[in-house]
């Protein structure tokens, strides 16, 4: 009988497989990896990759759950609704994708590589030399029929490999969430996110002028919580002049931007994703070019304009009225639906994902024709359900094309309902 060889790692072996000397490698190839340029400035990446590699080698599989991971290393409580907290999800597909980094641009010697598989927590051990088997010379073999045995050996090894392949991606891109796909291309860049928001000019009334209305109305607009929190109800037949407005540049940010910078702040949180809220002048052309963006806001935002102008799906101004515009042969276009006193009861947004925008970063971009719209596409980006009910049905590589959906909320007492997707488009 012959010997074999020390078996290859795969991602289902226990301890009992790895000898000391397995070990030893593949502890060095972490440390190779954890020092490399990909990996040496993300402390969070390299606790993950060390997590999942020394628990797999020490045999503690049952560790390698989502919810597990999420209480040991993100200190998330026991029992905690993975659905609505992506951070493992969003984590180990930051940690792959500086591993593809590290596999591209650091050659290594090592004869071990590192990978964690798409769909699971439990790396994969790949050894590049395997010892050829030594095996007791047989009886003599007519050459042709053992020609004719290993010819049978490989092919009957090749099919079997490429159904476990295919089985394999298959399984892997199902249990991908709608979430982690829809963000990964973001999290490639190990600059911060950028959040941006739009600043519009903002005018008040001048003190003089609360003063002056003070002495009519004796006991009005003593303080600046009261000139803030109160409005001033001028006669509509008074004359005021230009003098009497002041430029205010201490606010002006909208309130439909502002709920989308506080929800994806919360959610970048909670993956440890840096993130930067920029405001008006505080980020340029230059900024989006460094760093991957999300754009808030539609006709108060030059930049979503400019961005998304040519698009399938873009926001039009025509004589002073808003819409969104399907720009093709036979489009539609959508606008405010108004209830019976003029109120907006119907709101529509664009949610725009650019993998190659002018800026060459990735750049999202959530606006709606109001703030509830933008509101509606702010929750729709940072809820998995909502992500995952719209690209149930879309081109199952949608997660490496550009992407715009557009969707609809119903606003009852200027409050924006769930958002619902009306149309999407891929390309």
């Amino acid at each position: 009988m012959g010997t074999t060889a020390e078996p290859i790692t795969t991602g289902h072996q226990i301890d009992s497989c790895f000898t000391d000397a397995q070990k030893a490698t593949i502890r060095h190839e972490l440390q190779n990896i954890l020092d490399s340029r990909p990996f040496r400035n993300s402390a969070r990446s390299k606790q993950f990759l060390t997590y999942v590699v020394e628990h797999k080698l020490e045999g503690r599989e049952e560790s390698l759950k989502e919810r597990t991971i999420g209480t040991e290393i993100f200190q998330r409580k026991a029992g905690y609704a993975t659905g609505d907290d992506p951070v493992v999800r969003v984590q180990a597909g930051e940690v792959r994708r500086r591993l593809e980094q590290y596999h591209h641009t650091q050659p290594s010697a090592s004869p071990v590589r590192i990978e964690l598989p798409l769909g699971s927590y439990s790396p994969e051990f790949h050894w590049d030399v395997i010892a050829t088997p030594v095996v007791e010379k047989p009886a003599a073999v007519p050459r042709k029929r053992w020609m004719a045995w290993t010819i049978g050996a490989v092919c009957f090894a090749l099919a079997l490999a490429g159904v476990l392949i295919f089985r394999s991606s298959f399984s892997h891109r199902a249990s991908e969430s709608a979430i982690d796909q829809f963000w990964a291309p973001i999290f490639t860049s190990s600059q911060p996110v950028l959040i941006c928001l739009a600043k519009p000019v903002f005018y008040r009334p001048s003190l003089e002028l609360y003063h002056r209305y003070s002495k009519t109305h004796p006991g009005t607009f003593q303080t600046e919580v009261e000139r803030f929190d109160r409005p001033l109800l001028l006669d509509p037949k008074e004359k005021i002049t230009w003098g009497d407005m002041q430029l205010f540049s201490d606010y002006g940010v909208a309130m439909g931007d502002v709920y989308v910078a506080a929800r994806l702040s919360a959610l970048f949180d909670h993956i440890n994703k840096p993130s930067q809220v920029r405001i008006g002048t505080n980020y340029s052309f230059e900024d989006l070019r460094n760093s991957p963006a999300v754009v808030v806001g539609a006709f108060n935002n030059r930049w979503t304009l400019q961005m998304t102008s040519n698009l399938r799906y873009a926001f039009v101004e025509q004589d002073g009225h808003f819409k969104i515009q399907e720009q093709s042969p036979s489009g539609r276009a959508r606008s405010w639906v108004l209830g019976p006193q003029g109120q907006i009861v119907e709101d529509f947004a664009v949610v725009t994902r650019l993998l190659d925008s002018k800026t060459g970063q990735v750049v999202i971009a959530a606006a709606g024709l109001g703030a509830n719209g933008t509101q509606a596409a702010g929750e729709f980006i940072s809820r998995q359900d909502y992500l995952e009910e719209a690209f149930r049905t879309a081109p199952a590589d949608w997660p490496k094309k550009n992407v715009q959906v557009v969707v609809q909320t119903t606003v009852t007492d200027s409050v924006a309902g769930p958002p619902r997707v009306i149309a999407t488009y891929f390309w």
